[in-house]
């Protein structure tokens, strides 16, 4: 190399250093990974689409993981932006392929998930559950699965449970069957391809309506922790927020209110009501679907929410009559009748349609500092006890120091009406305030079933092919 040519390439030298370290810049990820979530605007969660993880209801999407998880982007300041997979095993891939952020789905902690993947504390914990048909010898210990068959969901900690127990007990013979869902599971035991299945005690609170011939034997493992996990390798900006923000959800008992959101039913089921609604939703609901979301779509409702209302009224049978003289779907007083300009209140469509206006008309008449889901539970409240019985009420409520806003105070006061030492305060006289706290509680419950049916493999082709 000659004296000239290295004079030139020590003069360039500096110029190509520079270049080199401006596109390092370029190329090379800058911040954190929580900087650069919250750069880029959005949070990307993957999931497994179930009733205990994220389903669809009238505001859009929900699920106990949702709800977490859409906190989560909140407390961040980006949106949330969700990744669905079809089972755990895609879960898991997607997460360590790098096409999300983290997984929300439901994930057991096990130790095999702790050497695979960075898990966070639990948000919450579920028991095994070992099901059986109704009719059959209740198991009571691993010993009575030998030689039977057993359902699990694959890739699931109950597979992995299950495979420990027969480890542990080599002598245990089992035929097991694995399922991408826990629907899927459940299926296989009613319809009696399998004589057990291993499923969380969260999907059996929110399976129970759907599946009431089957129940719960004894429980397998208890107080495992669900848990949100990251892949690992990461710098932990991310995770490390996670984690204060599931403790503090934990401390405020926020978690603790969306497990009793979405779970709490399972206290008031009632296997003879659930068998009923069940039967009733494949032979009866379909003749009214359609005048149900016509309703809906003039009154501005939920379908499934004025279902609801009118599977408490008459268990969908239009030719319903009561004691006291309504009568229809919807149960229309002759007052009511007239006011909504009824003709013949056993006819389905004209039940409905009123019926619906009718809710609309009290939901309308709340005043406008009422937030949902609130305004729709006194409304609910309002349709079975009378308007000015709930005014009393939340009259009452005030009083009392609670908040005549807010279903939790007033529900607590409704009973009050029909006690005659309040008999004084009640402008528009006493009432069966009790019956109309437990009118709604019921309502809820079968607009929950009927929002679960809707998102299950099982009945959704019923209700959709009902409304084509």
């Amino acid at each position: 190399m000659t004296i000239r040519l290295r004079r030139k390439l020590l003069a360039w030298a500096p110029l190509v250093l520079l270049a080199a370290l401006i596109l390092g810049l370029f190329l090379r990820p800058s911040g954190t990974a929580l900087e650069r979530i919250q750069a880029r605007g959005e949070l990307v969660v993957v999931t497994r689409p179930s009733l205990t993880t994220v389903y669809g209801d009238e505001n859009g999407s929900t699920g106990m993981e949702y709800e977490l998880a859409r906190g989560f982007a909140e407390q961040l300041g980006v949106k949330l932006r969700l990744v669905e997979a079809d089972d755990l095993a895609t879960v898991q891939k997607l997460l360590l392929a790098g096409k999300a952020d983290f997984a929300a789905a439901g994930l057991v902690i096990t130790e095999q998930r702790r050497q695979q993947l960075r898990l966070t504390t639990p948000y919450q914990k579920v028991d095994t559950l070992v099901m059986y048909r109704l009719g059959e010898p209740r198991p009571n210990t691993l010993a009575d699965l030998d030689g039977k068959s057993v359902a699990v969901v694959s890739g699931s900690s109950n597979a992995d449970l299950l495979e420990q127990a027969r480890a542990a007990q080599p002598e245990l013979t089992l035929d097991v069957y694995t399922g991408t869902t826990v629907e899927q599971t459940l299926a296989r035991v009613e319809e009696g391809e399998a004589d057990y299945a291993l499923i969380n005690s969260n999907d059996y609170a929110i399976h129970r309506g759907l599946f009431p011939d089957l129940a719960a034997g004894f429980t397998v493992g208890a107080d495992q922790g669900l848990a949100w996990a990251f892949a690992p390798g990461s710098d932990g900006s991310l995770y490390q927020a996670a984690q204060r923000y599931l403790t503090q959800q934990n401390a405020i008992g926020a978690t603790e209110q969306l497990a009793k959101r979405f779970y709490g039913h399972v206290e008031r089921f009632d296997l003879y009501s659930a068998r009923s609604f069940i039967r009733h939703l494949d032979d009866r609901l379909p003749d009214y679907t359609n005048a149900f979301r016509d309703a809906a779509e003039d009154a501005g409702f939920d379908w499934r929410l004025l279902a609801a209302v009118a599977y408490q009224e008459s268990l969908w049978d239009a030719g319903a009559i009561s004691p006291t003289g309504v009568q229809g779907l919807m149960m229309l007083t002759n007052q009511t009748a007239r006011e909504m300009g009824v003709t013949d209140r056993t006819d389905p469509a004209q039940s409905i349609h009123a019926g619906a206006a009718y809710l609309r008309k009290l939901h309308d008449r709340m005043p406008e500092r009422i937030a949902e889901p609130d305004r729709t539970w006194l409304a609910l409240a309002a349709y079975n006890v009378g308007f000015g019985h709930l005014e009393d009420a939340r009259v009452l409520t005030q009083k009392q120091g609670g908040d005549p806003d807010r279903w939790q105070d007033v529900k607590q006061r409704l009973p009050m009406l029909a006690k005659p030492a309040y008999a004084g305060q009640l402008r528009y006289g006493p009432a069966r305030g009790g019956q109309a706290v437990a009118y709604v509680r019921h309502v809820r419950g079968y607009y929950d079933l009927l929002v679960w049916a809707e998102n299950s493999e099982r009945h959704r082709p019923t209700l959709v092919a009902a409304a084509e």
